[in-house]
């Protein structure tokens, strides 16, 4: 009976908050938005009875037709409404959701034959004419503006004020300035209904860390927990990369790095147990971390579950984990399932490489024991994956075939995940898309194991008024020409193929004219990818002539003094499978014919009569670079190239010690070797170190003829062609001046560091920044050759890539050793590069 009367207790009790809670609700609903039903000149109504509306009015209208309010309330005339009601309600919160009134009273205007007529008297809120930021100035105030968001016309209200003050508040507070303060108000505009929104900031002073304080501190160095603090730094005099500044979200982060860096050393149980912050006199701050390092962990046993296809060595060679090293569950989550980065070689990339696309892998914590941390590795393999449809979208220019030829990735193939980054690479280097915009869209099919892919691709400019230029020698060099870097020669004669010109096969064609103020050379090249369209074999041809005149002692044009130069070449290259399929080999069979008029070579002995030079050049090359031809982000670029005439001297069975230099070298013979070799490599983000290196010989078969005395290396400067055009190459060292190291050496070589940064990699436009270390040096023959003595330099430059007019730049660059013959050393160099790579 006493169980019985306690739970009658009980019942009372919960029907009685129901209650309490139904009117609380209830009396929330009524007056939800200040809902206040007044009535005029003692008017009687019932509250809670049912009448018909029978109109209503909205006073106070200033912006608003009345119709389009009453329109927007929701009533409708002539139907049931109840005072106070649900369609009341409904209707004033309506009218405040536009956010366009300050309050909405509702008033009982008449009451007669069982209708109601109701009046709405509204206050409408005030709309921003100006925005105002005493004490700053015209440009700054607009700039503050343009961030906020908020312009002429919005609804000033209590919220727009607070959210334009907690804006400031924390954009002061993310810059440092902790202690900042900000006041929002209002005042009349000479406009009707509106207000000039008033803005106050005093920043005061930054706030910067004078010292951060580690305690309990042993198995981690100070140093390094220092190093953990990315974005959280103290001041010391000469910091530029990373201030010194107080920012919450930035230290919260911090703190966070700091754990990670315990978890990665094996102390998992590390905690930060209190943080201080002490203001100092001279508005510094100090912070003090205690932390508890906690007890190091080990890795225990470690146990592959669930793999068939695959041996516990073959996956073990991807975890390289052993037990008793230290735990770290970064190293094993990135060995298990990537850490990703293309290159990365994990467990679940292996699988997903070949085939398994339905694969899962997952590194479980089975059992602490003491300080150690057994492992399993749980791998689900389902059954590999058939690609069944590749598609392209996106290419409105290029023609199907051009794109799909590049494709890794064909239908019936299994599906590898390997096989869609290279095949990202491969479309990103035919230069006629945003390699940055390059996305596949992976679309796995469970239930037959299949997988559609399609790679979306945005077309960019790839022909090209081509400008290439420097200066130095006294001389400007330019180039123009026309660069057509997807041509389709099989509709040359299809007018309807001319928008503006006939585009899509991914053919080069190229015509350029060249031009200083001591040379001028015109070519033609053509050059074909896919021979046939079945196979990567390239098909180049080039013909091209050069007119070089003579100066005189004031850089004058000499016109009794030229070098003219005919020439014309044709290749073949092939793609390789074997080491792999990065690798390229090139052919080609070039003739030059030289004619001298009182032109003087430095290496030649005569100044008159002609020179024939056919040449045999073969390169074996890989390039891996990429993604992007512009900004290669990985990879490197290497090459050996071979090129040599025939052994003329050794067939033919003559004296040349008895030969006057016409006779001697009526035909050419050589032998050069060129080794070129740029790595790559991700340092932080898109920050790029490229690395290059490079070595030339030039060499002879008869010791009674020399070295020949064109195909010489000249170097210095922007690495362009200049005055000089016998058959020389060219090769760049920024920071001196154009050919000054070298007239012509038989022997060079070059090292380059530089660091690369984009500011953009827009198809518009790509732009980055770049800082270099370059050293190299030319020789006179393999003798004097010495690999450690350079001529070095520093400097930087910036690079511009518009598709329109190719690559153009500028480097400012301190040679910091003298040119031969000088004891001063070359000082700063200005370089302007148009078209030119180092």
């Amino acid at each position: 009976m006493v169980k019985q009367v306690n739970k009658l207790k009980l019942l009372k009790a919960f029907q009685y908050c129901l209650m309490l809670i139904a009117l609380f609700f209830g009396n929330f609903a009524v007056n939800a938005q200040d809902v206040n039903v007044m009535v005029k000149d003692s008017i009687l109504y019932h509250p809670g009875k049912e009448y018909i509306l029978g109109d209503f009015k909205i006073n106070g209208l200033d912006r608003f037709s009345e119709q389009t309010v009453k329109v927007h309330s929701g009533l409708i005339v002539d139907s049931p409404i109840k005072l106070p009601g649900d369609k009341l309600t409904s209707a004033i919160k309506r009218l405040y959701d536009t956010k366009q009134f300050s309050k909405v009273d509702v008033f009982i205007a008449k009451v007669e034959d069982g209708k109601v007529y109701l009046e709405f008297d509204v206050t409408e809120l005030p709309q921003l004419d100006k925005m105002e930021f005493p004490g700053e100035r015209a440009s700054k105030a607009k700039t503050l503006q343009d961030e906020v968001k908020i312009k002429a016309g919005d609804m000033v209200n209590d919220n727009l004020m607070v959210t334009t003050k907690n804006f400031f508040q924390d954009k002061y507070k993310k810059e440092g300035y902790l202690n900042a303060k900000v006041t929002v108000d209002t005042k009349p505009s000479e406009k009707p209904n509106a207000v000039d929104l008033m803005v106050y900031i005093d920043k005061g002073q930054k706030v910067k860390i004078n010292k951060i304080n580690f305690h309990g501190i042993g198995q981690l160095s100070e140093k390094k927990l220092e190093k953990q603090m990315k974005k959280t730094k103290e001041k010391f005099f000469g910091r530029i990369w990373k201030k010194s500044k107080y920012i919450e979200t930035d230290y919260k982060e911090d703190l966070q790095n700091i754990i990670d860096a315990y978890s990665e050393k094996g102390l998992r149980d590390a905690i930060i147990t209190d943080e201080k912050m002490t203001v100092n006199a001279d508005n510094t701050i100090d912070l003090d971390l205690y932390i508890n390092e906690g007890k190091k962990y080990y890795f225990g046993d470690i146990d592959f579950i669930g793999n068939t296809v695959y041996t516990d060595e073959q996956l073990q060679n991807f975890l390289k984990i052993d037990k008793g090293d230290v735990y770290n569950s970064k190293v094993l989550k990135d060995r298990v399932n990537g850490d990703g980065t293309p290159d990365s070689e994990d467990i679940q990339t292996f699988y997903l490489n070949n085939g398994y696309l339905f694969a899962n892998v997952t590194p479980v914590e089975t059992k602490v024991d003491n300080d150690s941390i057994n492992v399993e590795v749980r791998i689900y393999e389902d059954e590999p994956a058939t690609i069944r449809n590749v598609s392209v979208s996106g290419n409105d220019r290029t023609n199907d075939p051009v794109v799909y030829r590049e494709l890794r990735t064909k239908p019936g193939n299994l599906f590898s995940k390997e096989d869609i980054i290279r095949s990202i690479r491969e479309i990103g280097q035919l230069g006629f898309f945003d390699a940055q915009a390059i996305s596949p869209d992976v679309k796995p099919n469970y239930v037959d194991k299949t997988v559609d892919i399609d790679y979306s691709v945005a077309e960019k400019g790839s022909s090209q008024v081509e400008l290439q230029g420097g200066y130095g020698g006294n001389s400007f060099i330019g180039t123009l020409g026309l660069s057509f870097n997807n041509f389709a020669i099989k509709d040359l004669f299809d007018k309807e193929a001319y928008k503006p010109l006939p585009m899509g096969d991914g053919q080069a064609l190229n015509l350029r004219l060249q031009k200083s103020k001591f040379y001028s050379t015109y070519s033609f090249s053509f050059t074909e990818p896919w021979l046939g369209g079945k196979k990567p074999k390239s098909l180049s041809t080039s013909i091209y002539f050069s007119k070089q005149n003579g100066y005189t002692q004031t850089y004058d044009v000499d016109p009794n003094q030229g070098l003219s130069i005919y020439g014309a070449s044709i290749g073949l290259g092939q793609r390789l499978k074997w080491p792999d399929d990065f690798f390229q080999l090139s052919q080609s069979v070039s003739f030059q014919r030289y004619e001298m008029n009182n032109y003087t070579i430095s290496s030649l002995a005569t100044s008159n009569g002609s020179s024939n030079n056919l040449s045999y050049n073969v390169t074996f090359a890989r390039n891996s670079s990429g993604p992007d031809p512009i900004y290669p982000e990985r990879g490197s670029d290497v090459s050996v190239t071979f090129k040599a005439t025939p052994p003329f001297s050794l067939l033919n069975g003559k004296n040349y010690t008895s030969m006057t230099a016409d006779e001697k070298y009526k035909w050419l013979e050589y032998y050069k070797t060129t080794f070129k070799a740029k790595w790559f490599t991700p340092i932080y983000k898109k920050l790029v170190l490229m690395t290059n290196t490079e070595f030339g010989v030039l060499g002879y078969y008869n010791k009674d003829l020399g070295y020949s005395p064109f195909e010489r290396y000249v170097v210095g400067g922007d690495g362009l062609a200049q005055y000089r055009f016998d058959g020389s190459e060219t090769i760049g060292l920024r920071g001196y001046e154009n050919g000054s190291l070298s007239s012509g050496g038989t022997v060079y070589n070059k090292f380059t560091l530089e660091t690369r940064y984009p500011i953009t990699l827009k198809p518009s436009a790509s732009i980055y920044v770049a800082a270099f270390l370059e050293a190299g040096n030319a020789y006179n023959n393999f003798k004097d050759f010495n690999p450690f003595v350079l001529k070095r330099t520093a400097g930087a430059g910036i690079r511009v890539f518009m598709p329109m007019f190719g690559l153009l730049g500028i480097d400012f660059a301190h040679g910091f050793d003298p040119l031969p013959g000088s004891n001063v050393k070359s000082g700063w160099q200005t370089h302007f590069i148009i078209g030119q790579q180092f």
